[in-house]
């Protein structure tokens, strides 16, 4: 009986094999790297992929998951960087086979039978398919894009062969130029200067910038000593930055999980264009609504403010950093989804903590010159006469970085 169920199953995929009219050319092994927190993506791959390749006699296809695997998440940035795949054309998933056809998300069928035709395995030495796009129920997505590792990349509706891409590809490659493998290592060096300027602006955040003052001549008019102060003031900006990155930190395993890094470096850059402009706009229009701490923290914030122990004043820190987040959010999202995209997970480690040194620096600086009680109650005259032009000059930056970071980085 069980020789019967395996000639019965064996005959099913003969014929399914059969079905094709055409020769399936002798591909080996297909890497398939994928996200198990995606619904849609396992469902894909389950129900249509994993059984199509079967059907097409891929005899090894292995699935690894680079997100719970961070080897995998290794290896599949090495995979992509040595195959000379731009972080533009990865996909929420990736399949990889033999190192010769790649696959970047939900790929249609028909373009699959097309590459693996016998007859087309010589149209290409290498080839990549993008198609990002999640739909559900009936709905197709509009169109795909295919690359030849030559010129730019081409896209064609969702329903058109990618044969048509072949034959001119053919026609055109030796006049075609071969774009440079940028290395992420190349992708780590050529981000540094974007992320200290980043964190450094990032840095100039009003809502930490007045609560330190604040604090610092609360803690001279009850007569603290200048020893106390400076005490108090390290612990409080340590405070601010472990917060901060703790929030990176959750912020850039949500991005991995989420694994479209590209589409969180566009969402925080549009933030970053609309808090400039709120910015902008507060300047002509004073009731313009700004992102600023909470209503209902400042009494917590006040309590922790009048204990002045180092215990509370390590909270209150904490405090603000996590509640000044909303005000400047925006581009520690866009500059997180740049480092997923661009950069390995132990190099955006690194990132993230540079970041944060140059995210705090303002408020360093601000404090060796606000710990003598003159300067501080100078500054806090000026931060209060000064606040609109304040707010106008940090919004055009914001909306100057916003447009920098859609240009020439996502």
């Amino acid at each position: 009986m069980r020789k019967l169920i395996y000639l019965f199953l064996f005959l099913i995929m003969v014929s399914s094999i059969s079905a094709y009219d055409f020769t399936i050319a002798d591909y080996d092994t297909a890497t398939i790297y994928h996200n198990s927190a995606c619904g849609s993506c396992t469902h894909y791959l389950e129900m249509d992929l994993v059984p199509l390749l079967k059907n097409l006699g891929i005899k090894n296809i292995v699935m690894k998951d680079y997100v719970n695997d961070q080897d995998n998440r290794e290896e599949l940035i090495q995979r992509s960087d040595d195959l000379g795949v731009p972080p533009k054309l990865q996909g929420h998933f990736s399949i990889i086979i033999d190192d010769k056809i790649i696959l970047q998300g939900h790929v249609p069928e028909h373009i699959i039978l097309d590459l693996l035709n016998e007859d087309n395995q010589d149209k290409f030495n290498k080839i990549l398919v993008y198609q990002d796009e999640m739909v559900h129920g009936d709905e197709t997505p509009k169109s795909y894009k295919v690359w030849g590792f030559k010129g730019e990349p081409k896209e064609y509706p969702y329903e058109e062969s990618v044969l048509q891409y072949l034959d001119w590809f053919n026609e055109n490659k030796d006049n075609l130029k071969a774009p440079e493998n940028k290395k992420y290592e190349d992708n780590f060096f050529s981000l540094l200067p974007l992320v200290l300027v980043t964190g450094f602006f990032d840095g100039f955040n009003p809502c930490a910038f007045g609560v330190l003052l604040f604090f610092v001549a609360f803690l001279f008019t009850i007569k603290r000593t200048k020893k106390d102060i400076v005490k108090t003031g390290i612990i409080y900006i340590a405070s601010i930055y472990i917060a901060y990155f703790l929030i990176g930190l959750g912020l850039l395993r949500a991005i991995v999980v989420f694994s479209d890094a590209h589409f969180m470096a566009k969402l925080g850059a549009y933030l970053i264009i609309v808090l400039g402009v709120l910015n902008i706009a507060s300047y002509f229009i004073p009731k313009v609504p700004l992102p600023k701490i909470p209503k209902f923290v400042v009494p917590t914030i006040k309590k922790y403010m009048y204990a002045t122990t180092l215990p509370t004043i390590f909270i209150l820190g904490f405090l603000v950093g996590l509640c000044t987040f909303p005000c400047s959010g925006g581009v520690y999202v866009a500059i997180l989804g740049l480092l997923a995209a661009n950069t390995t997970y132990s190099q955006g480690l690194l990132y993230l903590v540079l970041y944060n040194i140059m995210f705090v620096l303002p408020l360093i600086i601000l404090f060796m010159f606000a710990s003598n009680k003159k300067v501080t109650d100078k500054m806090q005259k000026y931060e209060m006469s000064k606040k609109k032009e304040i707010k106008l000059i940090s919004g055009v930056l914001m909306f100057a970085l916003g447009i920098a970071i859609l240009i020439w980085f996502v």
